[in-house]
């Protein structure tokens, strides 16, 4: 499967419009945003250059997605990567762990398992992440959950 570069959801692009297009269309009819969750990096790892622009481009599309649904305090959720494509995982990992804009947190995925692929999480780890995602959006918001272990 092939993934995209944070270049190809610049503001403009088709990916962003879709984007935005999709946001306004749900929230029409009383839907509520209330997080972003983004997760998204491995192709920026396969050359420097990409690996080097990915913070200036990830907080340009923060900056420009808030702007575009006049959200802006918007929380942002981000995922660093646990694998990538490339050789400069490293660097976009540290990049997505440092960004400090208001609101935005950062939920690492490093040390979940990954499939034969060495790339996609396994169906366990997709679940632990979304505990860890659900944790991340709870501690950053007024919104309380109970919920039990079931058995």
């Amino acid at each position: 499967m092939i993934g995209t570069r944070i270049e190809e959801w610049r503001k403009g692009s088709r990916l962003y419009n879709r984007l935005v297009k999709r946001s306004i269309k749900s929230v029409k009819n009383g839907g509520v945003i209330r997080a972003l969750v983004w997760y998204q990096g491995e192709s920026d790892t396969v050359r420097e250059e990409y690996a080097k622009a990915y913070k200036t481009r990830m907080e340009r599309f923060i900056h420009n997605i808030r702007s575009d649904l006049k959200l802006p305090n918007l929380l942002v959720i981000q995922v660093a990567l646990a694998s990538g494509d490339g050789k400069f995982v490293n660097m976009v990992r540290y990049v997505q762990l440092s960004i400090k804009l208001p609101n935005v947190r950062c939920v690492d995925a490093k040390g979940l398992r990954l499939k034969g692929d060495n790339l996609h999480l396994t169906s366990m780890s997709e679940v632990h992440l979304g505990i860890q995602l659900a944790h991340a959006y709870l501690a950053s918001t007024n919104h309380h959950f109970n919920y039990t272990q079931i058995s």
